[in-house]
């Protein structure tokens, strides 16, 4: 199996307005003033807390991430923001696709692709998400529609190393509900998403490319998670909020 960094990203979602995000940053460069060897770590704040979340742990070992962008350079898009923009407050990383942009602003795959290609282009690493509601899980169509998803999002997509791209799988109903697929679950899933970036990129490279679980993960299964084989790490929701909680899964997933 290749040797993958493992990568612990913590989505704020819209929660910690610029004093809360400063305050939460602190807490994290104290509480992760250096990571286990074979980790890294990511933040993704609220648009309006980026540059703050930023000045505030450049000297800490942690990466900054967006939650969105637009695909265009610039121009007349009321209240999006561009590649270069994110770039130049210091992102490495944005999260697209999310379950949540998929399912209340009615993103689609169209979009996904077309945000990818443009990250990529820019230099930025996309966190692309994908997942099943719960409808599709019990019809047992899950990975067929999980591979698809890959498939439509990142037709394409041109890439040179396994680094400029990061998948998370992210079942809907296990988001905020407490409900979490089991390891076997996730590595079922993330297993197949492999085997589809095999299919679209070519193995060498699908092999180095990290796939993450997210839905409800927390420190009491981070390990068991990132045990499999091809479960590289976790997009962490509500236990990215509490520097305590988050810094305690980096720690657990270098163990």
């Amino acid at each position: 199996m290749p040797n993958r960094t493992k990568l612990i990203a913590g989505n704020w979602k819209m929660n910690n307005d610029v004093a809360a995000a400063a305050k939460l940053a602190d807490e994290l460069a104290e509480a992760l003033p250096e990571v286990p060897e074979g980790v890294e770590v990511l933040v993704c704040p609220p648009t309006i807390d980026i540059t703050t979340v930023h000045a505030r742990m450049q000297a800490a070992p942690i990466a900054l991430g967006a939650q969105n962008v637009y695909w265009e350079a610039k121009g007349a898009y009321t209240g999006e923001s561009s590649c270069d923009m994110l770039k130049s407050a210091g992102c490495t990383y944005c999260i697209i696709g999310h379950s949540e942009r998929r399912g209340y602003f009615h993103e689609t795959d169209e979009d996904m692709n077309k945000k990818a290609k443009a990250l990529v282009a820019a230099g930025i690493v996309p966190v692309f998400c994908c997942g099943e509601p719960e409808e599709v899980r019990e019809a047992g169509t899950y990975v067929d529609f999980v591979c698809n998803q890959v498939k439509a999002g990142l037709e394409g997509l041109e890439i040179k190393c396994p680094k400029q791209l990061v998948v998370a799988y992210e079942p809907i109903w296990a988001i905020g509900t407490g409900k979490t697929a089991t390891a076997e679950d996730a590595q079922e899933v993330c297993g197949a998403i492999r085997e589809t970036l095999k299919e679209m990129f070519g193995e060498e490279l699908a092999d180095g490319i990290r796939v993450l679980y997210g839905g409800s993960a927390k420190p009491g299964n981070i390990a068991e998670l990132v045990a499999k084989p091809d479960v590289d790490g976790a997009l962490v929701g509500g236990a990215s909020l509490k520097a305590a909680d988050f810094a305690s899964m980096v720690v657990k997933a270098g163990e």
